[in-house]
């Protein structure tokens, strides 16, 4: 089969029109060549088509190389805050000899505390100037880490554009998984160098576990006890009211789970009139097992969930459709929020103007945040007021933006919901909080003076 057309460069690999096809045996004697397409043709247009792909090649070759970059420049900054904590926290007090630590721990101890800190106000510096997570930044660190010291050999090939960043990232955490032992490094490195350069993401992520496997000097039934300590659920937001519920554990369970789910569902998938899908009916027989202990032919059932939603009235009366929102997650279709609002057996009132009678602010003599000025700081700031951080109020500490032992009020004007592990940093580092009292706007000045508003709440 030949092209019966002039060859046109917008088509190179196939053609869409079958009319542009003919049996060559209908209009050619044998050997010979269509004059619709010359020889010197088809070559100009394959190393045309050539050229462009090498030049992707080598892009993609220069983006590793910079992906790379970037691993090893946020590990040596981290590492570099570890090694000299002053920028980050400030003066060293343990070089004063007469110095005591108040809670009465050892010189080693601070400093140790201080690496620490330093370390994760380097890191919070980082992900607002590079636009990540904490984690993503804390992640990348770690995987160049591993890879210089466990697989130098993919690390090297990393650095030169030969590795993907989803392979890098693959063997550092093979990697990170096996014992302190330079002899199974070695063996590891050694397995997935090459596949490291040629496969893709989803065959080399098997041959990093084959390898894995087979380096590990320890049994699999002594790594599956240990492994199993880690066994957890959590819960991801997703978009259009949907969230993701994932079980982490021992495998046979899961399997048996999922067994169980699966054969409910095709139990009821075979049932008269069932419209369901059978991915459909897995969801509603594993949430109704979850939610109520039981299944239903008729799908998932709300029950009595013990969570907190935020429902204008004029929604919850028929009025607007203004969306209804579910603490930790954000905006959910209003038929659902009705039909919690129905079954809750309890309501805590929240509008959008002041309310005689709300506790905003407190006398100097009280230290402790009262309950009504917590629930309203929860609705000020739903979440940590952290850059980048989605910690719900409720399970943040909340603090005094000017600390109380140097005059700060228990007030709405100066507290503000802090995780833990940010009051701690707002507390012993040099990441600093302040806020415009005519504006009200709060901003944070980090410990490399960069100026960053608190993030608008997100919802």
């Amino acid at each position: 089969m030949y092209f019966s057309s002039t060859h046109s460069t917008e088509e190179p690999w196939v053609t869409a029109d079958p009319d542009r096809f003919v049996d060559a045996r209908d209009i050619l004697e044998p050997g010979e060549f269509p004059p619709e397409v010359t020889v010197a043709e088809l070559e100009a247009s394959g190393a045309a088509h050539a050229a462009a792909l090498n030049a992707l090649e080598g892009a993609t070759v220069q983006a590793r190389m910079l992906v790379a970059d970037l691993y090893a420049g946020i590990a040596q900054v981290l590492t570099d805050a570890a090694a000299c904590p002053d920028p980050w926290v400030g003066a060293d007090p343990t070089t004063d000899p007469a110095w005591q630590d108040p809670r009465g721990l050892p010189v080693a101890a601070v400093r140790a505390e201080r690496r620490t800190i330093a370390v994760r106000a380097a890191t919070l510096d980082l992900a607002v100037r590079l636009g990540m997570s904490e984690l993503m930044i804390r992640a990348r660190a770690a995987h160049a880490d591993l890879l210089r010291e466990r697989c130098p050999r993919v690390w090297a090939a990393f650095r030169s554009g030969q590795v993907s960043e989803q392979n890098a990232t693959t063997a550092a955490q093979q990697a990170g998984t096996l014992p302190d032992d330079p002899e199974t490094w070695g063996r590891f490195d050694d397995a997935v160098e090459a596949g490291a350069k040629t496969l893709p993401p989803g065959k080399f992520r098997l041959r990093a576990r084959v390898a894995r496997e087979r380096a590990h000097p320890e049994s699999i039934e002594v790594r599956h006890e240990r492994a199993a300590a880690d066994r957890d659920v959590t819960i991801q937001g997703e978009h259009d009211g949907m969230a993701t519920l994932s079980f982490y554990g021992p495998a046979a369970a899961v399997h048996a789970a999922h067994a169980r789910i699966d054969a409910q569902a095709r139990h009821l998938r075979a049932q008269p009139e069932e419209d369901r899908t059978l991915g459909q009916l897995r969801a509603d027989t594993f949430a109704d097992l979850m939610a109520n202990g039981e299944t239903t032919a008729s799908g998932p059932r709300a029950g009595h969930p013990s969570v907190a939603i935020t429902v204008p009235v004029m929604t919850l009366l028929g009025h607007d459709d203004e969306p209804a929102t579910l603490e930790g997650y954000g905006p959910i279709d209003t038929d659902t929020a009705r039909r919690l609002a129905g079954d809750a057996s309890s309501w805590v009132r929240i509008l959008t103007h002041p309310i005689t009678g709300t506790v905003l602010d407190v006398d100097r003599t009280t230290y402790r945040v009262p309950k009504a000025l917590r629930r309203w700081l929860g609705v000020r700031d739903p979440v940590c007021i952290t850059p980048g951080c989605t910690r719900l109020a409720r399970d943040c500490d909340i603090d005094h933006r000017l600390d109380w032992q140097y005059g700060g009020a228990t007030s709405a004007d100066n507290t503000a919901p802090l995780c833990e592990p940010h009051h701690i940093l707002k507390t012993k580092s040099n990441w600093r909080l302040y806020r415009d009292d005519a504006t009200g706007a709060t901003w944070w000045v980090t410990p490399t003076a960069l100026t960053v508003p608190t993030d608008p709440p997100p919802w």
